[in-house]
């Protein structure tokens, strides 16, 4: 049996469940290598048998790629074929609580009151990657890094912001990438200290930082990446900030071994910044899991309960936002070993100044 789904079932049975409804697009690929968008088919899972459920668009791809022990039925009735599996069991039916209301609905009409909803139950598996899965994450994060080299080597005053985001666009597409799994931040100035800022038509001056923020799929697993860099002397106060950042970071990093405490990990680069003056400048999430989604469990905070282990793969990306001057953020993506950890990001860290 495919080892993913027999991980399944094992934690199915943990969890009092014998059978389960998957709709979710990235587990719906991570189960049966299915690409199609969200709402093209669901997958029914059962202590006995296991059957992708979608329409004829895909009937030729999915004859290829389905894995061997997992059955195609070709219908446009998704929900309504998956009741037909479903009807006769004694048990209660499992689904992602990430399941959209109107398609609960419907399948609450076919299968009424043996519904359960079970948070993360599949994203926990996802969130201990396999060999090949570590492979193309590595490949993924040192393509984004290449990337930001090359962009270096581009980027002047005078450009907008969008034009730095389309040569990042350009260059992970001619290079393998399939496409941008968010929409690349880039933001210079002032705009810098503006955590979530995408590229606008705003014209880099000399003398700012220049925060970009990308990820792009490889081979359907993602990068993350964040790099800082300036263009021209932005002055003493930022650069202060910055080295702040980087050290605080490289702490952080430092920390993220296997089975190491998700709060701690945080707190290794979020009580070194606010030891320096800057907690007030610093208020979101550290860190996250990769793979085939962009933000996948666990995630870093103060708040943070779970602990991260080996063969995670997680984002490191604090960050000090000064209003109105500037802002820094450095992101890399870092395997979880058993007694330590890997960069996989390979891009200069150091303040680059153009």
């Amino acid at each position: 049996m495919n080892k993913r789904i027999e991980k399944f079932k094992q934690l199915m049975h943990r969890n009092n469940i014998h059978n389960f409804i998957i709709t979710n697009p990235f587990n719906l690929n991570y189960f049966a290598n299915f690409h199609g968008l969200d709402g093209d088919g669901c997958m029914v899972i059962t202590d006995n048998e296991q059957v992708l459920i979608t329409d004829s668009r895909y009937e030729l791809e999915m004859q290829d790629k389905l894995p061997n022990d997992v059955k195609l039925k070709i219908t446009r009735d998704y929900y309504g074929t998956a009741a037909t599996y479903l009807k006769n069991t004694a048990y209660e039916i499992g689904f992602e609580d990430s399941l959209s209301f109107q398609i609960y609905q419907t399948l609450n009409k076919l299968l009424p009151n043996r519904l359960v909803s079970k948070t993360n139950l599949v994203e926990i598996l996802r969130d201990t990657k396999d060999e090949n899965e570590i492979s193309i994450l590595e490949h993924s994060a040192k393509l984004a890094s290449q990337a930001y080299e090359a962009m270096l080597q581009y980027v002047h005053a005078g450009l907008t912001e969008r034009e730095v985001s389309l040569f990042l666009y350009d260059f992970m597409l001619r290079h393998g990438a399939q496409k941008p799994s968010f929409d690349t931040i880039v933001a210079s100035g002032y705009r810098s200290a503006l955590p979530h800022g995408d590229a606008t038509d705003k014209k880099i001056e000399n003398g700012e930082l220049v925060t970009v923020d990308f990820g792009f799929y490889y081979q359907d697993y993602t990068s993350d990446m964040t790099r800082t860099f300036a263009v021209g002397d932005p002055g003493q106060e930022l650069k202060d900030a910055y080295q702040v950042v980087l050290d605080a970071q490289n702490k952080m990093i430092d920390a993220m071994t296997d089975s190491a405490d998700g709060k701690e990990v945080d707190a290794a680069a979020r009580d070194y910044i606010t030891d320096k003056g800057y907690g007030e400048y610093f208020g979101h999430g550290s860190g996250h899991s990769i793979g085939l989604d962009i933000h996948e469990t666990p995630i870093l905070g103060s708040n943070t309960k779970d602990k991260i282990y080996e063969n995670y793969v997680m984002t490191a990306e604090p960050g000090i936002y000064l209003p109105g001057k500037g802002g820094i953020r450095i992101e890399d993506d870092v395997l979880v070993q058993k007694n330590g950890h890997k960069v996989l990001t390979t891009a200069p860290k150091e303040i680059i100044i153009l």
